[in-house]
């Protein structure tokens, strides 16, 4: 595996438990981006593709939907952005679930990539923003939306794809912890 795609995720460590909130925040997302990849890190095509039991989640699937979640988030919506490609050109329609279906097809370079492009983005996106109660530049189905808000909400997002991550790895190999 080439570790050079990995690196800029799988460094983060556990985060600065004296920091400010801003960099709380931003430090619990990478912690999580780092925790995700790492339960992916060695696996075959055949091994991201697997399942554990009834879900359909992989491992794969769930690399492949967060680097959507990523784009969405940070381009499109904070920074107003049109979605990038992958994403553009899906037909959300009728394939609604294609980030985690199409990933199987998907070697574990190019969804690792795929991420850490993604998420290279996103980091770009906010770099200069500090203020947490600053609206992003498009509104939600919901309404407007904090930079706050979308941190917090990346954190969730993660921490509960890295629990189906550990389960999933678990039911692979064995392997368990972040």
């Amino acid at each position: 595996m080439d570790h050079r795609l990995i690196a800029p995720i799988e460094i983060a460590t556990e985060p600065n438990r004296a920091a400010g909130e801003r960099d709380t925040l931003v430090a619990f997302v990478d912690y999580f981006r780092s925790v995700l990849v790492r339960k992916a890190v060695g696996l075959t095509q055949g091994q991201m593709s697997q399942r554990n039991g009834a879900s359909t989640l992989t491992i794969g699937g769930l690399l492949k939907h967060s680097a959507l979640v990523e784009d969405h988030w940070f381009e499109h919506t904070w920074l107003g952005h049109d979605e990038p490609e992958p994403w553009a050109a899906v037909d959300w329609e009728t394939t609604p679930d294609w980030d985690f279906d199409s990933a199987r097809h998907d070697e574990p370079t190019e969804l690792l990539a795929l991420l850490e492009e993604s998420v290279a983005r996103s980091r770009a996106a906010i770099a200069d923003s500090y203020d947490l109660d600053a609206l992003a530049a498009l509104e939600s189905r919901l309404g407007e939306t904090s930079l706050r808000w979308i941190l917090v909400h990346m954190i969730e997002e993660y921490a509960r794809h890295c629990g189906h991550a550990d389960l999933i790895r678990e039911h692979i190999d064995g392997q368990t912890g972040d």
